[in-house]
């Protein structure tokens, strides 16, 4: 048995155990990650270096930053604002938080970011009007997954040119990704995604939570309340960390750092106790992560990404169909991305996109773009990106849960990707 064998089935079991749920995800994760390592599929040292991961910082911090901000009256105040311009209308709740959520998504790097954001905000909406964070986090979730960097702007406007270097590097120069191109392609899924996040994902959402809580909303009866210079300084922190995301690169510094940065000032000024900062840090979220992440490498070590995209390079050719070939190029991104880093992903099937391209002398511009869309759509299981476990534990969600209000936006932007970026882009001119 190979490497790749092993990594496998050490893959299909830990997905197994997640999906019966009898052992705490965090667990199976480090299992996962044992086994992964004692079989050689990843070394150890690459393995320790993902609790070091910036994402898996910059989660974790989060947490402390929206813990420190619900301390404030500033979340219940907006959240009020909110019910009342609404009139109390779930649906007209989600219009705007949902759009808030869009905008953000252009000017912030990280899906998970913007939903730690927005979730205290929209849980204490609901909160207010008594209805359960499990109607409306996944929703959120979705909304910050597949919009993000859609537009031309903040990190949005460097798409075009990462594009061309994939075109450069392959020798492929014939075709040029346009500036507007990314945003031409991948206008329909924000659509989409908007119409169905407002209108009708809340309708697949579970009325109650499956698991216990993770608590963003804002304090309870009881707790104590905030000296003038700990509430100002609360929220003060939270919207400095925001612009600081916003605004990263023209600042300089990792985005893990500004989260960082803001947990540790919360603590300072006193919005929270040391032990209420750690105690507001789901460390299991934490071990899922570092889980995943080490899956992903495992995979990609062994190489089931390459194996995976020679057979469809090999075979791609001969299904004649331009809308064939996208609906392949689409589909096993997706997947993959829902188990592996989307970086990774790309890295592996853009280039054999290019190269299938090259050799049927087509346009490779939309089958590119296509990747590059569908490994920006994971949100179906826990691995596909932190934004995912952070909703899981916002709204009470286990596995099947999430995989059950997965599979209709899944489906709707397989359609919409594929009918519309291999119209607009077409193969053969």
């Amino acid at each position: 048995m190979n490497q790749l064998e092993i990594c496998l089935i050490i893959s299909t079991l830990t997905i197994i155990s997640y999906a019966w749920g009898k052992i705490n995800m965090g667990t199976t994760a480090m299992l996962s990650m044992v086994a992964f390592v004692l079989t050689g599929c990843i070394d150890a040292k690459d393995a320790l270096d993902n609790f070091a991961n910036p994402n898996t910082v910059m989660m974790l911090s989060m947490f402390v930053v929206a813990a420190g901000f619900n301390r404030t009256k500033f979340v219940r105040i907006c959240a009020h604002s909110v019910n009342s311009m609404s009139k109390s209308s779930l649906i007209k709740i989600m219009f705007g938080y949902i759009i808030i959520t869009v905008i953000l998504s252009q000017f912030i790097q990280s899906s998970m970011v913007v939903f730690g954001i927005m979730a205290p905000m929209l849980i204490a909406s609901c909160d207010e009007l008594g209805i359960s964070p499990s109607k409306v986090m996944f929703p959120l979730a979705i909304a910050s997954v597949s919009t993000l960097g859609a537009l031309p702007l903040g990190s949005g406007a460097t798409v075009f040119a990462e594009l061309n270097g994939y075109l450069e590097a392959n020798a492929y120069t014939s075709f040029t990704v346009g500036l507007m191109d990314p945003m031409k392609a991948r206008l329909p899924m924000i659509i989409v995604s908007v119409i169905y996040c407002i209108f009708f994902a809340t309708k697949f959402s579970p009325d109650k939570p499956s698991v216990e809580l993770i608590k963003m909303e804002s304090k309870k009866e009881g707790e104590k309340t905030l000296s003038l210079f700990k509430e100002r300084a609360g929220y003060i922190i939270f919207i400095l960390v925001t612009l600081g995301l916003v605004f990263q690169k023209q600042l300089g510094i990792d985005t893990w750092l500004i989260c960082f940065l803001g947990a540790i000032m919360m603590v300072i000024t006193g919005v929270l106790s040391e032990q209420e900062a750690i105690d507001s840090v789901p460390w299991w979220m934490g071990f899922l992560f570092v889980g995943s992440l080490t899956m992903g490498d495992a995979l990609t070590a062994t190489g089931a990404g390459e194996t995976i995209g020679g057979v469809i390079a090999k075979y791609v050719g001969g299904l004649g169909n331009p809308y064939l070939i996208g609906f392949v190029f689409f589909i096993v991104p997706f997947l993959l991305t829902q188990f592996m880093m989307n970086r990774s992903v790309m890295t592996i099937f853009i280039p054999i996109a290019i190269l299938a391209c090259k050799s049927l002398g087509a346009n490779p511009v939309g089958i590119i773009i296509l990747v590059q869309s569908a490994c920006l759509s994971s949100f179906m299981t826990p691995m596909a990106t932190p934004t995912i476990p952070m909703s899981m534990g916002a709204g009470g969600y286990d596995v099947k849960d999430i995989f059950k209000q997965s599979i209709v936006p899944a489906i709707l932007l397989c359609i919409v990707s594929i009918g519309w970026i291999m119209t607009v882009f077409p193969m053969f001119p």
